[in-house]
């Protein structure tokens, strides 16, 4: 059932990160309750496909009924984590706030989602990934030289900055708690969280080995040796030949004469070199030509691409008729598996609501603070 199984998660529905920090937690094990509006809020496609939302059931309840915010405490109560993704002060207008919360169960781990954070100047100002991205410097990191930023859709803000920000620090202040029955309030911010991951590029800022122009550096297309080129067939191979042996291997494969690449002088040079080359043979051509080399060069595959590898691993799975990732990472002793498929909203809510001993659900049902789908 995987590592944390027993732990009891309350997930108060909301968009992007903070669902998918849910579905790991419920990945790794915890029984995650996703409590939704009648209805459900906004979705990329049907509710078999909002991936996202898989492995917890759902309980639909109208928060703005206070016998439906009676529940959500029965709930808390008997709960490790509450998640949470709305603006800061929703929950507390709701009765649901860390302070509401704690009284109820002193060691509760309360994870909160947002982009700015739960304080500062934009705290209450509207935000998407690209915008955290702007502020924490992330995406002033992203494009060739003499362009603009490139826009690295929302991986990189909502579920890297954010989501597994959120993750780490609830499964920290959960070990916090089961030490010492404190429970505490993880804010995890999309801006804070995009921001530290820059943390090896500031330090090389601050020695000197890293510029602000984009696409002149080491790591950012600046290097002609760690780049993407397109082959013949209009795709592309993604090159990484950073270490000297590397590199070495790179250019016996390629079978050209190089200028020295120790010397940015000549990067010029050698990026047309490359990218010439790269254009003389199909994609497939150029994979079979480096596999198993220690080259540094891998196609560049759509989602959920093919490659025995991937395969090997199974890293993608399909799963109800539809190809999916896999849960990461992954457990010798403790295993995870993909176990429930995205639900529809309120497709649980009386056996999930009886499971956690809530069974008078009669009169919720006749007034709409919870509804059954």
């Amino acid at each position: 059932m995987g590592p944390l199984e027993g732990v009891k998660v309350v997930e108060l529905a909301g968009l992007g990160p903070a669902p998918f920090a849910c579905m790991m937690l419920a990945e790794l094990g915890a029984d995650v309750l996703r409590i939704e509006r009648p209805g459900g809020g906004l979705a990329m496609g049907p509710p078999e496909l909002e991936l996202v939302n898989r492995g917890r059931r759902s309980v639909a309840l109208d928060l703005k009924n206070p016998a439906a915010i009676d529940v959500v405490r029965r709930l808390v109560a008997q709960a490790d984590v509450l998640v949470e993704g709305f603006r800061p002060g929703v929950a507390e207008r709701l009765g649901a706030g860390p302070d509401d919360c704690f009284a109820l169960n002193p060691r509760l781990v309360y994870g909160r989602m947002t982009g700015w954070g739960q304080d500062g100047p934009l705290a209450q100002a509207a935000g998407h990934d690209i915008d955290y991205l702007a502020l924490s410097g992330a995406l002033h990191l992203i494009g060739r030289a003499g362009g603009p930023p490139q826009v690295p859709a929302n991986i990189l803000g909502d579920f890297a900055g954010g989501s597994l920000y959120l993750v780490v620090g609830v499964l920290a202040a959960l070990h916090h708690a089961q030490r010492t029955g404190a429970g505490q309030v993880v804010d995890a911010a999309i801006v804070d969280g995009s921001a530290h991951l820059t943390t090896m590029l500031l330090g090389a800022l601050a020695g000197g080995s890293w510029k602000q122009e984009r696409g002149t550096n080491l790591l950012d297309t600046g290097a002609p040796f760690y780049d993407v080129y397109e082959t013949a067939d209009g795709l592309f191979m993604a090159v990484g030949a950073i270490e000297p042996q590397f590199y070495a291997e790179l250019i016996a494969k390629l079978g050209v004469e190089a200028a020295d690449r120790y010397d940015p002088a000549n990067w010029p040079e050698l990026q047309k070199l490359l990218a010439e080359t790269f254009r003389t043979r199909s994609q497939a051509e150029w994979t079979e030509l480096f596999d198993g080399s220690d080259a540094c060069v891998a196609p560049v595959l759509p989602m959920a691409g093919t490659h025995p590898h991937l395969n090997a691993r199974g890293t993608f799975v399909d799963k109800d008729g539809v190809r999916q990732a896999a849960p990461a990472p992954r457990f010798s002793r403790t295993p995870t598996t993909l176990d429930r498929p995205p639900a529809r909203p309120g497709q649980h809510t009386r056996e999930a609501l009886a499971d956690w001993g809530i069974t008078d659900t009669d009169g919720l049902f006749e007034t709409g603070a919870a509804v059954q789908n």
